[in-house]
């Protein structure tokens, strides 16, 4: 923790300077880029029916996008106005009005409608049921939805319960009552989006820094001498960051992206709300380093091996010996295991050759300050905890720990997620402490209920036990789920497909139908309607990647007839199962859980003072790790040696990762890349592999290996040789499961595959694939 106060916004250099343009072009005429003032009118025509209330929204609440933590048009970091397309295609989930009751009656339409058709339909408006055989759903009271739940609940052993929480705008308020909740039913089986996105990140953290959040604000990312995006796309996924970004080039920063795919948005950016880069565009990246996907630690390996060899000839021209000495420990182990390596491996499995990363290295070696900030490029690996490590490991031996400018940041995709572990809805966690004896004991205390002992199942875990013998005591027989549409997020969507129609009674809590809602269950279906965070009475908090904890009031609008809060939901549940416990779960308010949290986290003393519009504070002051003193048993962060992961990839084999085009999670806005033109079932390849193949762009092609087959275009573009990226979730049919970070647990999102012209695999298909090629489908683990 920290003692310095974060000081607020700063003022935007608007002033002219040619060198940063994009394009010449005015509005860039002519280029492949998002149509900002298009999507704007879009947006407005979509929210006619409400525009009112549409503004009200977007002008005195919370963002419910991405976690920068815009509040009404302003933010911490920035004087000015804030908004994003992100946020705008948000806003019609809060506007919509109801469903028409008809779709209700007619399952079997339902089910040939996409997640994009079925949520534009409305927000679901009453409780629904649906029983297994029956081809219609059938509106049911309060009462007897919550009455059903609770008696199906407590048949069965807590052990056969499981929650889970998406990140779409959940309060604070709500993650911690749904963690309260699942303990006072006696089960740890609950997870969360932020697991499943930036878990390897929390525990990288906790075990090197022993911090699990950012360490340091947007506010240091400009002026800081480097700022490093790795496997992030923030321009796509956190649009307002650009402005950001703007500002830090203004300042003199150098911008790194290091990526397999050069992204288009992180090179060249529009930001609408800058005269200047609204006319002509803004140069963002300096420079990008593509690494193969999976290739980031030999990178890093090779990045401290140079740094080593330069010390060699003068001491301290590449670490921060001050630092090293007085604040970390495990120096002469690494050194040792760096040494070791060999340039032939670092420059094989990184994809990049050894004067590349060395050029790579003499930037942060000549740097006093940098920022590190990464996304699902690096923790969606079955390494994924080591890749984090081994960034926390750069940036200790040079300092950047602690201090103004400086920092670690895993950057959040959305608005509600970094809350969720940190109030407890997570299987390895209480809230603000770790799931052990000395916690447990702790929280029993304040909660005045014994807190279960064993451990809970990640959602990976959870989704397999559901498949399980109706005997085997670890079988899912009641799953809870508040939004989330695992088909369409989860590897493998058959198998997910098998699993959610195992389980017993499913229960959707959720605004929206998706393809997820309409699966069958052994017994019955039973989906409640959500209110959004804006509809939350007493209103409610979220907290930002920067861990600035806001309060986003209840605005005025209309409301869907029979909506409840999430809260209020999981408490009025609890209260049905054990009605002789009830007292020791009940909250009238959010005020009240706002002040149970102040005590049960230690860290959110102060949430419980966030009454009105515009309220905030931060946890941890400025900088975590402040003098870089880590709240670690011994105060000191740990550099650890990290081995090369084994990355066997077959002959004529592609790595295979995943990404985003114009969606949130997985609810998809356009079915064409605004950055690069892409079509959703396109294959993005490199030029030199495509020659290699005879493919052209365009080309129909197929990218199949054992867990299944992708057929789409090929679109040729500035990714890695060897390597391709596939659109997420349309890509998922193409990722094993079973696969999980050693760690964090959660799935991996990277895999091996075959490429070929669509005329060649299908015409061949009979006579190759079925047993002369079993091997090269063989799955290589990356």
């Amino acid at each position: 923790m920290g003692d310095t106060k974060h000081t607020g916004p700063v003022k935007l250099d608007k002033s002219i300077k040619p060198s940063l343009w994009a394009s010449l072009a005015p509005m860039g005429v002519g280029k492949v880029k998002p149509h900002h003032i298009k999507d704007t009118v879009k947006v407005a025509i979509e929210n006619k029916d409400n525009l009112p209330y549409a503004y009200r929204i977007l002008t005195q609440g919370v963002c419910d996008g991405c976690a920068l933590g815009v509040s009404g048009l302003q933010d911490q970091t920035l004087l000015g106005p804030h908004i994003c397309t992100t946020r705008l295609n948000v806003l019609r989930l809060n506007t919509m009005s109801s469903i028409d009751p008809k779709w209700f009656t007619r399952l079997e339409e339902l089910k040939k409608l996409s997640s994009t058709e079925l949520r534009k339909l409305g927000r679901i408006p009453y409780p629904l049921s649906r029983k297994k055989g029956e081809n219609k759903f059938t509106r049911i009271s309060w009462d007897e939805a919550l009455n059903r739940i609770s008696q199906k609940i407590r048949s069965v052993d807590p052990k056969q319960l499981a929650f889970y929480l998406t990140s779409r705008g959940i309060t604070n308020e709500s993650y911690y009552a749904a963690a309260k909740v699942a303990r006072f039913l006696g089960t740890n089986h609950i997870d969360n989006a932020s697991r499943i996105c930036h878990s390897p990140s929390k525990t990288a953290l906790k075990r090197s820094l022993g911090i699990g959040a950012s360490s340091c604000n947007y506010k240091d990312w400009i002026g800081t001498d480097v700022l490093v995006f790795w496997g992030s796309v923030a321009a796509n996924n956190q649009p307002v960051s650009t402005k950001y970004m703007y500002a830090a080039k203004k300042a003199g920063t150098k911008i790194i992206m290091i990526n397999p795919y050069a992204e288009p948005s992180m090179e060249k950016y529009w930001i609408p709300s800058i005269p200047e880069s609204a006319l002509f565009g803004t140069k963002l990246v300096d420079d990008t380093y593509q690494v193969n996907i999976g290739g980031d630690i030999a990178f890093m390996n090779g990045v401290m091996k140079h740094w080593f060899d330069m010390e060699e000839e003068t001491r301290g021209s590449a670490i921060d010996h001050a630092f090293v000495n007085k604040h970390t420990k495990g120096f002469m182990d690494l050194k040792y295991h760096i040494r070791k390596q060999k340039w032939a491996e670092i420059e094989k499995s990184s994809g990049l050759t050894k004067d590349r990363i060395i050029e790579f290295a003499k930037l942060l070696a000549n740097s006093k300050s940098g920022v590190f900030i990464w996304s699902m490029g690096l923790t969606q690996h079955r390494f994924g905890t080591d890749n984090i490590s081994q960034v926390a490991n750069l940036a200790m031996l040079r300092g950047f720990i602690g201090r103004e400018k400086c920092g670690v940041m895993p950057i959040r995709g959305h608005s509600g997620v970094q809350g969720a572990g940190e109030m407890g809805a997570d299987p390895f966690v209480l809230p603000g402490s770790d799931f052990d004896e000395e916690n447990s004991k702790r929280m029993e205390e304040i909660w005045g209920f014994r807190v279960p002992r064993w451990q809970g199942d990640p959602i990976g875990n959870t989704i397999e036990n559901m498949i399980l013998d109706p005997n085997h005591p670890s079988k899912i027989k009641v799953f809870f789920t508040s939004g989330g549409n695992f088909v369409e997020t989860m590897p493998n969507p058959d198998f997910i497909k098998e699993a959610l129609e195992s389980v017993e009674l499913r229960v959707h809590q959720d605004i929206i139908l998706n393809t997820s809602t309409l699966l069958d269950a052994k017994e019955e279906v039973i989906i409640l309607p959500a209110m959004t965070r804006y509809e939350q009475s007493g209103g409610g908090t979220s907290t930002s990647t920067e861990r600035m904890v806001y309060f986003s009031p209840e605005i005025k609008g209309p409301r869907i007839e029979e909506a409840r809060a999430e809260w209020e939901i999981y408490v009025d549940l609890a209260k049905r199962c054990y009605p002789e416990k009830q007292h020791l779960i009940d909250f009238k308010n959010t005020q009240e859980i706002r002040n149970e949290i102040a005590v049960a986290n230690r860290n959110y003393d102060g949430i419980q003072k966030l009454k009105n519009r515009g309220d905030v504070f931060q946890w941890g002051g400025a900088w975590l790790c402040e003098g870089g003193v880590c709240p670690t048993a011994d105060g000191k962060g740990n550099l650890l040696p990290i081995e090369l992961p084994e990355l066997r990839k077959t002959e004529g084999h592609f790595n295979v990762t995943t990404r985003r085009g114009k969606q949130f999670n997985s609810m998809i806005y356009s079915n064409t890349d605004p950055f690069n033109n892409a079509d959703r079932y396109d294959i993005i390849l490199n030029s030199e592999d495509a020659r290699k193949l005879a493919i052209k762009n365009g080309d129909a092609i197929v990218v199949y290996n054992q867990n299944g087959t992708l057929q789409g275009r090929a679109k040729i573009d500035n990714t890695k040789e060897g390597n391709i990226a596939v659109y997420w979730p349309e890509g998922n049919v193409l990722i094993p499961k079973g696969v999980y970070e050693k760690y964090a647990k959660i799935p991996e999102y990277n895999t091996m595959a075959i490429v070929e012209k669509a005329e060649t695999f299908h015409a061949r298909k009979d006579i190759r694939y079925v047993e002369k090629r079993i091997e090269e489908l063989e799955e290589v683990t990356m």
